[in-house]
Order: structure tokens, then C-alpha cells, then sequence
């Protein structure tokens, strides 16, 4: 009852995993080559669905890519996805890390706490990671365990921002592109800036220049140009259509990147032959490697722009060991709750059958016009007392768990459901 299982059907903690692979050990490049776009979901959940996994999410930000899902092993999962972004999955072995259980589960509340980010207390991890889960569960790759799991995550990442500072001052890919413009551009306020993408990323860093400078000369392109014109209408810039790009980009001087394409949005017949600074923010980067090349060119990726905001990481570190003991306590609340929950089985039907005694009983004395005066309230309170006791002392001896259980069994006829 409590041992391992199948690949699907009831799943225990022991079975969890995650695979993946961060900046702390792969360069942008390669990170890139490994990232999953959404539009590859139903590809992969068919994938692994037929290798026998049926409870997964995948989370691919620009500092990770890490599949998180319920199995007895990893192999199968993880050809399924190389074989959907088309990559070597002997290559993907080599540079992945893979926690199990309790380790996994950890790895995932750190992550979405935001104190595994490369830029540290970016909360913008758990948006991401709980966007992911909601499209894979739509597509059929729930289940409640792992709900809870997320549902967790959530509640630890609310309490670190109320309690501690791990989120203090700005620090994120958008404001440290704005910060390195500021540092490293002369005359910055009267270069020409091309914010080539109006995403999530997009948005932020074109608000951040306009609150961090007095540029006047930015200019927004979107593929769908009716986001950028929502875009340039709320923070006051201009915004020209993608037909335009590369005249644009003839003169430009500051050109930013953030597309989020699974190919090169910015190749070399694009640029012309004025000096300019690209800040690629994409991942995978979307700055053609043949760009960098071009003598003109200044190509910044994420990784060096996560160098600038030091002395913001600097003040939020000091908040690590607080934010390590909320985490440490939720863990330690979660496990008290995953031990209970692998007893509700046997509490519950140990319930029912004195539920169902006490009907019998109330039914034979009825037969025999017996009726005894607050028999009712009297029952059920014993009841709840004879259950909250059997509860007790599962909880309190783990060890003979499945012993008393088995024979709370052979004594009360029970009908244990199993955990899903």
C-alpha cells in the first residue's frame, strides 16, 4: 500500500523528479539549444504520454530548462522531450542534473522562490513556472499531488515577499539592460534605441528606459503590430511596423532584443555599417552568431548583463538564511501533511465502518422499540473520538503503520480507497 507503484496511477513523493539544466552550469548558447517553446506541448505530452508518464510540466526560462514529473525513472521522459526539440539526448544526459523525492521537491521551492535565479529574488520564475503547469494541465498532465505542489510553491513565495527583502530594489534582465545602457553608452539620452519585441520582457525594459532616462528617440517594433501600438500608446514612444525593421536598423544606435523566437530574429544582412549595441534578451539568443562577427557590432547576452546589478544582489543575499528557514518550515509543514495523507485512507474507512455500525445498531434497537434519549450526539462524538485516536497513532508510530492498519482490517471488514 505504501510502497512503490506503477508509473502512473497512485503517486508518492518518492516518485518525483526533476530533470534539468540552469545557468550555473551552461552557457546561454547551450541553454538555448535545449529550450522548449509552447508551441511544442502537444508534441511532447504525446511523447510522453506513450512512454507511460502522465503527470509533467516543463519550465524553459532564459536561466533554465527543468522537466518536473512523476515516474520511476528518467530515461524514458527524457528522450521523449530531445526527441521533440531535436536535440542529442546523450548530449542532454551530460549536462542535466536530476534530484529525486524529497530533493526534487525542494528544488522546486527554491526555484520558484526565486533563491536559485541567476539574478537573485527574481520572482518572475514562479509566474513563469505556474503559466507552465496551468498549459500542461490543460492538456491532461495534472494530478493532485503535483498541485499541491505548486499550490505550495505559491504560498512560500508570497511569504518570502512579505518577510523578507529578497525582492528589494530592481534587479531584473529588463532594468539591468536599461542600467547597462546608462553605464556603458555615452551620451545614452540622444542615441536612437530599437526595442525589437513587445512581450512580457519587452515591456518592462521599454518601461524602464522611459522612467530611467529622457530618450526621446525610441521606437518600438513588434511582430504583431497591434501590441506595439498598445505598447507606444501607454508609455508615449514611437512604434513602426516589422516592414521597417531594416531600414531602421541602418542607423540605429542601441538595438534590443526580445523575441523569444526558437530561431535568429536578427541576422547580419540586417545591420548596417554604423557602430551599434545589441542587447540580445531572447533565449535562446536570437542574435544570429554571424552578427557577432561584424566589427561594428557590441552583442550583450543575458549572462553579462546579470553582472551588473551586484550591489542589488549584494543587500538581497543578506536575506538567504531567512529565506532558507521559510522554505526549510514549509517543507517540514508539507511532510507532516504528506505523512497524514498517506493514512486518510485507512482513517477514512475506519470511519465509515463505525459509521456504519452505529446505523446498524440504531436499527436493531429500533426493532425491538428501543430508543435511548441523545443517542445521536452521544454516537457521533465517539465516533470522531475513536477516529482522531486511530489517526493519532498511525501518525505517532509510522514504523507499525501498515501492521495496524492491516489489522484494524482483519477486525473492522474496511474498504480502503487508494490515494491518486
Amino acid at each position: 500500500m505504501h510502497g512503490n507503484i506503477s508509473q502512473t496511477g497512485k503517486r508518492d513523493l518518492e516518485q518525483f523528479h526533476v530533470v534539468g539544466l540552469s545557468y550555473a552550469k551552461t552557457d546561454a548558447a547551450t541553454r538555448g539549444r535545449f529550450s522548449f517553446f509552447e508551441h511544442l506541448i502537444d508534441n511532447f505530452v504525446e511523447r510522453a504520454k506513450a512512454a507511460g508518464y502522465d503527470a509533467f510540466f516543463i519550465l524553459s526560462t532564459c536561466n533554465r530548462t527543468e522537466l518536473y514529473f512523476f515516474g520511476n525513472s528518467s530515461e524514458k521522459i527524457m528522450d521523449a522531450y530531445c526527441q521533440t526539440i531535436e536535440q542529442d539526448l546523450a548530449t542532454f544526459s551530460e549536462i542535466t542534473f536530476e534530484k529525486t523525492g524529497r530533493d526534487a521537491l525542494m528544488h522546486l521551492f527554491r526555484v520558484s522562490s526565486g533563491v536559485e535565479s541567476q539574478i537573485l529574488g527574481d520572482f518572475e520564475v514562479l509566474y513563469q513556472m505556474r503559466k507552465s503547469f496551468k498549459q500542461f494541465k490543460a492538456a491532461g498532465c495534472s494530478s493532485a499531488l503535483l498541485e499541491r505542489f505548486l499550490d505550495t510553491a505559491v504560498k512560500i513565495s508570497k511569504q518570502i515577499k512579505t518577510e523578507t527583502r529578497l525582492s528589494d530594489g530592481a534587479a531584473s534582465v529588463s532594468y539591468a539592460a536599461v542600467q547597462y545602457i546608462i553605464q556603458n553608452i555615452p551620451d545614452f539620452n540622444q542615441k536612437s534605441i530599437v526595442l525589437f519585441g513587445a512581450g512580457k520582457i519587452g515591456r518592462n525594459t521599454c518601461e524602464n528606459l522611459v522612467k530611467h532616462s529622457d530618450n526621446n528617440h525610441i521606437t518600438v517594433v513588434n511582430r504583431t503590430h497591434d501590441r506595439a501600438v498598445d505598447l507606444g500608446s501607454k508609455l508615449h514612444v514611437s512604434v513602426k511596423p516589422i516592414e521597417q525593421l531594416n531600414s531602421l536598423l541602418q542607423s540605429t544606435d542601441i538595438l534590443i532584443v526580445s523575441t523569444g523566437s526558437p530561431e535568429p530574429t536578427v541576422i547580419e544582412s540586417m545591420i548596417g555599417s554604423n557602430p551599434i549595441t545589441i542587447l540580445d534578451l531572447s533565449m535562446p539568443e536570437n542574435v544570429s552568431a554571424g552578427v557577432k562577427e561584424l566589427p561594428n557590432v557590441n552583442v550583450v547576452n543575458v549572462d553579462e548583463l546579470s553582472k551588473i546589478i551586484k550591489h542589488t544582489m549584494a543587500e538581497r543575499s543578506k536575506d538567504i538564511p531567512k529565506v532558507e528557514t521559510i522554505i526549510r518550515l514549509a517543507m517540514w509543514e508539507f511532510e507532516e501533511w504528506y505523512a497524514l495523507r498517506q493514512y486518510v485512507p485507512a482513517i477514512e474507512a475506519f470511519k465509515a465502518r463505525l459509521d456504519f455500525l452505529h446505523t446498524h445498531e440504531k436499527k436493531q434497537l429500533s426493532k425491538k422499540n428501543i430508543h435511548i434519549n441523545d443517542s445521536e450526539k452521544l454516537s457521533q462524538r465517539l465516533i470522531r473520538k475513536m477516529t482522531n485516536q486511530f489517526a493519532s497513532h498511525l501518525m505517532a508510530n509510522p514504523a507499525k503503520a501498515d501492521e495496524i492498519i492491516s489489522l484494524m482490517d482483519e477486525m473492522f471488514h474496511l474498504q480502503i480507497q487508494e490515494n491518486t
